[in-house]
């Protein structure tokens, strides 16, 4: 049975009185979505693509209560698309089919597109997620899939390629608070018609049990609310008094979410198992309880702490896998409760323990086995008892216990592999033991190395596509000293594919396409000067998809910043020359501070004028080069001009008005610069000329002089950069290296 958005997705008016608390505060419109903001908040890709009706195939996936269901409803409320529903628990591929002949037939006689919700998509087994593959291909239905298993396991691999996967998370404290406060003021769908007092900390205990989930917690504030008073609803006059003890039957203990099956079992089996790896012992035991605690079987415990005893401790320690399999024992004639007393011995000793994962040599030699042609053993090492007489079989094997320490260098390996080492002992443990003996050994049997013989590994990116080849083009596209300033602006950072990035001054585009690499589902924005900069980015970024194309404004970047939504907020701000005139820039400085998110990464680099090269340096006429430095006095280092009277001492304090942790490094580079007709007559008649006049100085000639000593001449022009590291954060952003450390591999 199948159903369309008038009926599952209409807006819940004259069903108040029945319909759960849950299904009345669905958001119906994207601005009351609360939660997600990696994915749907101001400048991200999705929120784009349903504000634009631009929808591709899109997959949903997250745990209960995250709001997958709720963010196809404000799809549906939003697209001119029509919108049907299908959940993969009560519907086949009859009731698709169906749906895909509708589809049909309303883009053939209507041109309208079909945007098709398959609930619980994971469901449907591979026949069935087959069938809608080739219309989800050829435009016939825009899929939105919803699921809390990990589509990468549980949707088919083609589907999952052609749609975008939107991973959901667990709404935070302060969101799960805004959704109770919600439906507690809205007088239409909540109780913002009832007076409703709670005892200090029973709102929080809801909050904090629901763990994330808003469907869970609006339930419980349902039941509280709803059983309180004698009578529902109350009298006018009557307060509904939700006391501590009211509140903890209301939601009593949570469920642990854990399927056995699922993909959630799967990734707290794996946090455990990388706790014990990382010797971290609290968190061993933290993922341990939660595994008991969701009745997960002990068997499979031990079985995955026998494995790592020999994966990751190995001769380190080599009583880690006599312990735990003792223990596994042990839990055999023992059970629970009191077997759990063996789980966490077991952990405890493999947390506690010295690592080593010298065993791994064994599946590099087994996959140079599969990758390699079989090689012949050696002679001397073959088996002598059926026909060394005739064919000289095992003729020259030394014995070693013939010899001194029991031991005698010869060959084992095949000629062609002399050289391989598979076995690499750690300094750990016992290991650290073993391991002098092993490579003094190892000397002796080796004659030699090849490096041939150290096979290249393969990798395949998927962003290997069409655009990717265009942005890594076009950010390649620079001078060295800008390339050189791009890297440094950039290093350092790991920048999410939901980043939204703003780039000042972008000017031809060099920071905006190598933004664009990193924040696929992310807004780019970038500030122009002029119309001209603005026209050569838009001809460029017509070769990207609609969506992906980057915003970009002409102006000031204080105005350009200004105009901007104020509730559109940037992970990562950009820019080259922006404060030129330092000391009067304070405006600007507030404007950028107000347009970061929290935590968020201002990063610029400044020329600073007074500290590079200037023109007289490169003047060898006595008479000109004393004229052109006394402009240059002016023009430089005039504490009268608002671009000369700062330098890089005054960087830091300045930007520490704002900012709580700012970092400055200067770095001189030098570049190789021709001074053409067009670059030495703006300088001369736009700063020179109108500096020397002031002084008394005669310039009728002065431009004729320097264009004959200096034109179409290549020098090396020295630029003094001051990069700044700007963040609203007392410690550095986890997202970023040390800043002094990218300067000194910079310098280097």
């Amino acid at each position: 049975m199948s159903y369309n958005d008038e009926d599952l997705f209409s807006i819940a008016t004259d069903k108040s009185s029945v319909e759960p608390l849950a299904a009345r505060m669905r958001p119906r419109t994207i601005d009351e979505y609360i939660g997600q903001e990696h994915i749907i908040g101001k400048g991200r890709l999705l929120r784009r693509a349903i504000q634009a009706d631009l929808l591709t195939s899109v997959i949903f996936y997250g745990p209960p209560g995250t709001g997958k269901t709720t963010l196809a409803r404000v799809i549906a409320n939003t697209t001119k698309s029509h919108f049907s529903t299908l959940n993969a628990v009560l519907s086949g591929v009859k009731e698709l089919r169906y749906e895909i002949d509708a589809a049909r037939d309303r883009l053939k006689l209507y041109n309208r597109k079909t945007i098709l919700f398959v609930d619980e998509v994971h469901r449907w087994n591979k026949s069935q997620q087959d069938a809608l593959l080739p219309w989800v291909e050829n435009g016939t239905i825009i899929l939105i899939g919803a699921t809390t298993e990990n589509p990468y396991f549980e949707v088919n691999a083609a589907l999952v390629s052609r749609s975008r996967i939107f991973q959901l998370t667990r709404l935070s404290r302060d969101e799960m608070m805004k959704v109770a406060l919600q439906a507690l003021n809205d007088k239409e769908r909540g109780y913002g018609r009832y007076r409703i007092s709670f005892e200090a900390g029973a709102l929080e205990h809801l909050v904090d049990v629901a763990d994330g989930d808003a469907r869970s917690l609006l339930n419980a504030l349902q039941l509280a609310v709803e059983t309180t008073p004698k009578t529902f609803p109350p009298a006018p006059d009557e307060v509904i008094e939700i006391t501590m003890e009211v509140a903890e039957e209301s939601i009593q203990k949570k469920v642990v979410l854990y399927d056995k099956e699922g993909d959630y079992h799967f990734d707290v089996i794996s946090a455990f198992i990388k706790s014990l790896r990382g010797s971290d012992p609290d968190a061993a035991l933290y993922w341990l309880a939660r595994m008991v605690a969701a009745g997960e079987d002990a068997r499979f415990i031990f079985r995955r702490m026998l494995i790592l005893a020999c994966e990751d401790v190995g001769l380190a320690d080599p009583q880690a896998i006599t312990v735990v399999e003792s223990c596994a024992r042990a839990f055999d004639r023992i059970g629970l409760p009191e077997g759990r007393f063996l789980l966490t011995q077991s952990a405890l000793y493999l947390s506690t323990c010295p690592k080593s994962n010298s065993s791994l040599g064994f599946f590099d030699a087994l996959s140079d086995i599969e990758k390699m042609q079989a090689e012949e053993v050696p002679n001397h090492l073959k088996d002598p008892s059926r026909d060394g007489n005739d064919l000289g079989h095992g003729k020259g094997y030394l014995y070693p216990h013939s010899y001194k320490d029991h031991f005698v260098a010869q060959q084992y390996l095949p000629s062609s592999l002399q050289g391989k080492m598979y076995y690499h002992p750690s300094d750990q443990g016992y290991e650290a033991g073993i391991r002098q003996g092993v490579e003094r050994r190892r000397e002796a049997q080796l004659e030699a190395v090849s490096d041939s013989l150290f096979v290249e590994n393969l990798t395949y990116s998927l962003e290997n596509r069409a655009e990717s080849r265009w942005l890594k083009r076009a950010s390649s596209a620079g001078s060295a000293l800008l390339l050189k300033i791009r890297d440094t602006l950039f290093e350092g950072l790991t920048i999410r594919r939901s980043d939204n990035i703003l780039i000042l001054n972008a000017s031809h585009g060099l920071l905006l396409w190598e933004a664009m690499k990193h924040n696929q589902e992310g807004l780019c924005t970038a500030q122009v000067k002029s119309a001209e900069d603005k026209e050569y980015i838009d001809y460029y970024k017509a070769q990207l998809d609609e969506l992906r194309q980057p915003e970009v404004i002409t102006g000031s970047p204080a105005d350009v910043v200004s105009s901007l939504d104020p509730d559109l907020k940037y992970e990562y701000i950009f820019g080259r020359n922006v404060f030129t005139r330092l000391k009067k820039e304070e405006g600007l400085l507030n404007i950028l501070f107000r347009a970061l998110r929290a935590e968020g990464i201002l990063r610029l680099c400044e020329s600073v004028p007074s500290r590079g090269s200037a023109l007289s340096q490169f003047v060898n006429d006595k008479t000109l080069k004393t004229q052109l430095m006394k402009a240059e006095e002016t023009i430089y280092h005039s504490k009268t001009n608002s671009m000369s009277d700062w330098d890089e001492n005054d960087i830091q304090p300045f930007f520490s008005r704002k900012f709580s942790t700012v970092t400055t490094k200067t770095m001189l580079s030098n570049e190789d610069r021709l001074l053409d007709k067009a670059t030495l007559t703006q300088w001369i008649t736009k700063s020179y000329i109108p500096s020397l006049e002031k002084q008394g100085f005669e310039c009728d000639t002065l431009l004729e002089r320097v264009l004959k000593e200096c034109e179409n001449r290549t020098v090396s022009w020295t630029h003094c950069l001051v990069f700044i590291n700007a963040t609203n954060s007392e410690a550095p952003s986890s997202s970023q290296k040390d800043w002094k450390d990218v300067m000194e591999k910079t310098r280097s």
